[in-house]
């Protein structure tokens, strides 16, 4: 074996070199005081632990109404109980887990969750909340375990969880029937796991390297199941295992038998676990919610016809599209309608003035076409007649069954899309002329094949102009009943709005067949529900009177969220960080980049540096800088995303913030304190720094600012006035004038709170308490 010189100038084995940095990448070798007792581990953990579910489940059941997308996710959680189907854009797994918390703890299901603000009354919540309160309680030991490992530095560990504990905007969060505790539960699991196993790199394939390896693998499954941007810490962790096999093929004391071990044990654990897990979710998920119910509408006929009580279930018709069909066709585009017509035509200086043709999203008679030939008037229900299927590339005419005017498009602007032509009824008893003859093409197919019900995708070329037929998905004005636009569109691109399928199919000549055989399978049906959820990702619009943001506001702690409260005498609950809390944490990313900076330079121009300052340095470059790796990989993405954006989306990045403000400030004190020339001193500077840090982080929680909090006029109890402690402070808004402000935490007791500003503050500085 070759042999290289260590840090003292010893003559070590290389392999063995390699490995001892590989093991720095997740923090230094822990000291002797470090080791002291099995106390210094427990003890402390014991205490974040109580902390942190105390903090989270502090009247827990307060307020007893729904408040803001509780009225979502709780009603999928009873969807899940009735296993009624919905659709959501994110995936099920949050959701079934909320359902099963309800299930488990008594919860019926029978809640209609309508809108925030109504009152639970008798029906049985605390279950959900409490299950997610649960999850975002562990938050704060998993950050802390996740710091002690990459820094094993109890002062950085501590004051990470400080941060976590005392920060309004996690407890709000943690609070109430969300996705966010469950979605980072799985996530800094992932992250904690994956710290874990780094650790055990000089232990390879022993029983915990396999543990922290595969828990790292369902952590990531359970990530990406509650909410895509769990592909943040898919990418984090992907990052780290290059890294890492790239440090294994620089060990030259490895064989290559060895390193295809290596490479394979992560493909299985971090590829092949988690898909086989994601997918298991989504089997769970059909196979629960078999039931028809709101979200049929967002999915093709063929996934439709797999639920009960859908008029699609257990239906019977022929298989092959014929001349002579009554058919309905659907339009492939999420929510797409029914090609519909009707008496009424369109207003005058509306293109020309012939018979409307509309998508409808609902069962109607006036969504029923005849397919006939383009230029033949022949019976097709003459049984003497031989039957002719209709083939991919023919050309048609489409006789609208109620009118008896066929589907026609001619050189007029549509309705309201611009270059779009316009779609109508023409004709009289099925006679018309050369603008309704239009070409069947099924996608993916050859000329000459048969169109199936329900599985084909087809499109209709308008013949005359080459334009498709489509649905652009704007709504009509009253005159068009409030239906959708259908259009001629000129562009040959494939998209779904432009794509369709026949659903019904009426033609007394053929043999029926069941609907079961042309259900689609396991595979189509996951594949479809995902273009659906992406589909509906991109379109996500911000609610009536809802309060957007854009990622720049976050890290400032800008403005935050109403979960509840609009009158004045309602409980009010308010999303938003503790202010101190979140600019420590963006003050310290430019402290980290200051000093990575600093560290780097210093080491590359070959400045000695003590034995400490060596493993502080390592645990702020290597340690931190996987952090800080986290945070970017959580935040920035947000800047290129074009769907509407919450306040709430930054929590998963603000929790790598708080635990790099653990490790830096920690570094940061500690190459302060080497700087004293007296060892007492150094400590003294040490601890004192840290304790200020932890103890400004409460304090900021738990007492009034300066001239920016509220005075207590007074606090009344059945008409006695007490005193008891405040849970949360209040900071005014620009240019308050005085003015007061009633709050009522519960039955019994009604604060009246009075704020003055004597100057202006931040233009959008509300109260940062999450209830008063």
């Amino acid at each position: 074996m070759p042999l290289a010189a260590n840090d003292n100038g010893q003559a070590v084995p290389a392999g063995l070199r390699q490995r001892k940095s590989l093991r720095l990448a997740s923090g230094p070798a822990p000291t002797p005081s470090a080791a002291r007792s099995p106390g210094w581990f427990w003890s402390p953990l014991g205490l974040v632990v109580f902390l942190s579910f105390a903090t989270r489940f502090y009247r827990l059941r307060e307020p007893p109404h729904i408040c803001w997308d509780e009225t979502h996710f709780g009603k999928m959680g009873s969807y899940y109980i009735n296993r009624t189907f919905f659709f959501d854009v994110h995936p099920p797994l949050g959701k079934m887990l909320i359902g099963l918390a309800g299930y488990l703890s008594g919860y019926d299901g029978t809640f209609p969750f309508q809108k925030p603000g109504d009152k639970y009354e008798q029906h049985n919540y605390i279950g959900m909340r409490g299950f997610c309160a649960f999850l975002g309680s562990c938050l704060v030991p998993f950050s802390y375990l996740t710091v002690l490992e990459l820094s094993k530095s109890l002062p950085a560990a501590m004051l990470t969880a400080a941060i976590l504990i005392f920060d309004t905007g996690f407890i709000t969060l943690s609070q109430y029937i969300l996705l966010d505790p469950i979605l980072m539960f799985f996530l800094m699991g992932a992250v904690l796991s994956m710290v874990k196993h780094n650790s055990c790199a000089n232990r390879p394939f022993s029983a915990s390297w396999w543990f922290w390896l595969c828990l790292t693998g369902i952590n990531l499954a359970g990530a990406i199941g509650v909410k895509f941007v769990g592909l943040f810490v898919v990418l984090l962790v992907g990052l780290n295992t290059v890294c890492d096999l790239w440090e294994l093929l620089g060990d030259l004391s490895l064989s290559l038998v060895t390193l295809g071990r290596h490479f394979l044990a992560r493909v299985l654990c971090l590829i092949m676990l988690p898909l086989a897990l994601y997918t298991a979710m989504f089997a769970v998920h059909f196979a629960v919610l078999n039931r028809s119910g709101p979200g049929d509408g967002f999915f093709s006929s063929g996934f439709q016809s797999r639920l009960i009580g859908n008029n699609l279930h257990n239906m019977s018709v022929p298989e092959y599209l014929a001349y002579g069909s009554v058919i309905t066709m659907k339009n492939l585009r999420m929510a797409g309608g029914y090609l519909h017509s009707h008496w009424h035509l369109y207003p005058e200086g509306v293109g020309a003035r012939q018979q409307q043709v509309t998508a409808y999203l609902h069962k109607d008679l006036n969504n029923l076409w005849i397919i006939k030939k383009h230029n033949l008037k022949a019976d097709h229900s003459d049984a003497s007649l031989p039957v002719e299927f209709v083939r991919h590339g023919d050309v048609i005419r489409l006789e609208h069954k109620e009118t008896s005017r066929n589907l026609h498009s001619h050189p007029h602007e549509a309705p309201l899309t611009r270059k779009h032509l316009q779609v109508t009824g023409y004709g009289i008893n099925g006679t018309g002329d050369c603008n309704d003859f239009w070409r069947i093409e099924v996608v993916g197919r050859k000329t000459g094949k048969r169109i199936k019900v329900l599985r084909s995708r087809i499109r209709l070329i308008h013949v005359a102009t080459g334009c498709l037929l489509g649905s652009t998905g704007k709504t009509l004005p009253k005159w068009g009943w409030e239906q959708v636009e259908v259009t001629c569109t000129p562009y040959q691109k494939e998209s779904p709005n432009s794509l369709w399928n026949v659903e019904d199919h009426i033609n007394p000549r053929l043999p029926n067949i069941s609907l079961d055989v042309l259900k689609p399978s396991f595979p189509e049906i996951l594949l479809e529900s995902h273009m659906v959820m992406i589909r509906g990702n991109s379109g996500l619009k911000p609610k009536e009177n809802e309060v957007t943001s854009k990622p720049w506001h976050w890290p400032i702690n800008y403005q935050g969220l109403r979960f509840s409260g609009v009158n004045e005498t309602d409980y009010r609950v308010y999303l938003l960080g503790n202010p101190v809390i979140w600019w420590l944490n963006l003050i310290t990313l430019g402290l980290y980049i200051t000093m990575a900076i600093f560290v780097s330079v210093a080491m590359k121009r070959g400045v000695r540096l003590k034995a400490e300052h060596k493993e502080l340095s390592r645990v702020l470059l290597h340690s931190g800088g996987r952090i800080m790796l986290g945070w970017v990989l959580h935040y920035f993405p947000f800047f290129m995303m074009g769907r509407v954006l919450y306040f709430h989306h930054y929590f998963p990045a603000m929790l790598f913030s708080s635990m790099l403000t653990g490790i830096t400030w920690d570094v940061f004190l500690k190459f302060c304190a080497g700087a004293l020339s007296a060892s007492i001193q150094s400590r003294k500077v040490y601890n004192y720094g840290i304790m200020v840090l932890i103890l400004l982080s409460i304090y900021r929680k738990y007492s009034h600012v300066a001239d920016l909090t509220p005075q207590i006029l007074y606090i009344e109890k059945k008409g006695s006035h007490e005193n008891f402690p405040l849970f949360c402070i209040f900071v005014a808004g620009r240019n308050s004038r005085l003015q007061e402000f009633t709050a009522v935490p519960g039955r019994k007791t009604r604060m009246v709170f009075r704020y003055q500003m004597a100057r202006s503050v931040h233009p959008i500085f509300v109260p940062f308490c999450y209830r008063n």
